[in-house]
């Protein structure tokens, strides 16, 4: 009997023998058993066979892709800001220090860049909401607000004389709007202190803008 000749396996090659490659014996064609394929020859031809490529997946698109309309914006909320209050000739013609404190925290504003957040208003509407404060107050009334709770605090234990409370508004235009009222103090006859007396308009680089102040 004579041996099987031995198989060259390559990637992608027909495993079965060609027939010059088999053997005869006394005339007759010998047909060996099929040999099995070594482990490496099986992982050739496996690589050779067509791979089944993976299944799409479902992929999320955006709205802005698919041309539908963008969820609307949630409404602001309504900003908190902080006051206190006393009648207009205490606030702007008796108490000593309260002009200088306005004008340095401005001048600090200023020197820093930052973005005013307190304000004098005369006759401020909102003290409508306040009726236990309305009724211990001289008229008219003004209200330094802020939305500094913390300053308001110390300026009202500076201040001492004066009734301090809290509010939220919509716009600042609503929470500085204002009713219409006429400052006019007199002059002391005898003016005895060692600073000169206050000039009358000083708060005005503190007021609102006009708009926020009910004016157009």
């Amino acid at each position: 009997m004579v041996a099987p000749a031995t198989l060259s396996l390559r990637p992608c090659a027909t495993l079965a023998p060609s027939r010059a490659a088999v053997p005869r014996v006394g005339g007759a064609v010998f047909v060996p058993p099929p040999a099995r394929s070594p482990p490496a020859a099986v992982a050739a031809a496996a690589s050779c066979s067509p791979r089944r490529r993976p299944l799409p997946r479902a992929v999320a698109v955006d709205a802005d892709q698919q041309g539908s309309p963008e969820p609307p914006d949630q409404e602001a909320k309504p900003k908190k800001y902080y006051f206190l209050v006393a009648n207009a000739k205490f606030m702007l013609d008796e108490e000593e220090h309260f002009q200088e404190q306005l004008k340095e925290k401005l001048r600090n504003y200023g020197e820093r860049d930052k973005e005013v957040d307190f304000w004098l208003v005369v006759e401020p509407k909102f003290l409508d909401r306040f009726p236990n404060i309305t009724k211990r107050l001289k008229r008219p009334a003004v209200a330094l607000v802020s939305t500094d709770g913390n300053w308001i605090t110390f300026m009202k234990l500076r201040l001492d004389r004066v009734l301090a409370d809290q509010f939220e508004a919509e716009t600042l235009e609503d929470a500085l709007a204002s009713n219409p009222a006429e400052l006019k103090f007199d002059k002391p006859d005898n003016w005895t202190a060692p600073y000169p007396k206050y000039e009358y308009g000083w708060w005005e680089p503190f007021l609102p803008p006009k708009s926020s102040n009910g004016t157009a």
